[in-house]
């Protein structure tokens, strides 16, 4: 008995110990600043930074840092992984979770596919389960991994102004999968109920799904018509890179996702 309790001793001592050491080294990243030359990469990659409040800059910079030690970047179809492609794609997740408690904690690998790739859709209708093959430029999965198309990872992130990110939009399935499911509903803040996001978001996407059925211009993209768990990734796209025309389109919407991710950025 005695020496059962000691080997549970000594396996608890140990696992305390490797906690203590993995938070230490979690505490250091995040206190931990970018190269001059990531920096450099960034705010030319990612041009949205430079837009972030000077209070945030050093919390983007430790998250990112954090990011990179915990995740392996491999590249697909022959694409040799860069620098610059892992500093890209890192800032523009770490700005979704900037100011929030959330982070990719399942989240291990990102393929990059040199620009859009073919993967297959299976839909189920009954019994019958039909397979097609379709050209993506990004995709998410359940507890990782994340796909990326880097053609489209860098456009979308030059451009941040068009509405229109795909690493933004993935990461977004990433932050809804926290909750355990993909469904549009992600880990709510502190000040934020279920069913005042349901009200909003319900309502909101009934309305996108008219407009987009009605073949009118709408401020969120129509793909956010195909159901729940896109038109909050869509919508996290359009709150990021137009944040006024979201906020005067849908206010309420904004008002959410000002809430989810503690960030304002109509005030920019």
């Amino acid at each position: 008995m005695t020496l059962f309790l000691t080997v549970l001793l000594l396996g608890a001592v140990a696992l305390g110990g490797r906690y203590w050491v993995n938070r230490q080294r979690t505490a250091g990243l995040l206190a931990s600043a970018l190269s001059v030359e990531q920096r450099a990469l960034v705010e030319t990659q990612v041009p949205l930074v430079l837009k972030l409040p000077p209070e945030l800059r050093g919390k983007l910079e430790g998250k990112i840092n954090l990011f990179l030690n915990q995740v392996e970047f491999v590249g697909c179809n022959g694409l040799e992984v860069s620098e610059e492609m892992r500093v890209s794609i890192a800032a523009q997740a770490c700005l979704l979770v900037v100011n929030s408690d959330a982070w990719y904690e399942h989240l291990n690998t990102v393929l990059i596919y040199p620009d859009a790739f073919k993967s297959m859709q299976t839909r189920h209708s009954g019994y019958v389960v039909v397979e097609r093959e379709i050209v993506r430029t990004g995709e998410s999965w359940l507890r990782g991994p994340v796909i990326l198309s880097w053609a489209h990872s860098q456009q979308g992130a030059i451009n941040a102004t068009d509405g229109h990110n795909v690493v933004f939009h993935e990461f977004a399935h990433q932050i809804d999968d926290l909750s355990g499911r993909t469904d549009g509903v992600p880990n709510l803040g502190k000040n934020q109920t279920f069913s005042g996001w349901e009200r909003v978001f319900v309502a909101a996407y009934k309305r996108h799904v008219r407009h987009v059925q009605a073949r009118r211009r709408t401020v969120i993209d129509p793909y956010g018509a195909e159901g729940y768990e896109e038109f909050f990734a869509v919508s996290v796209e359009v709150f990021f890179e137009r944040a006024a025309a979201l906020k005067h389109a849908e206010p309420e919407v904004y008002e959410q996702l000002s809430q989810l991710f503690q960030l304002d950025p109509s005030s920019w």
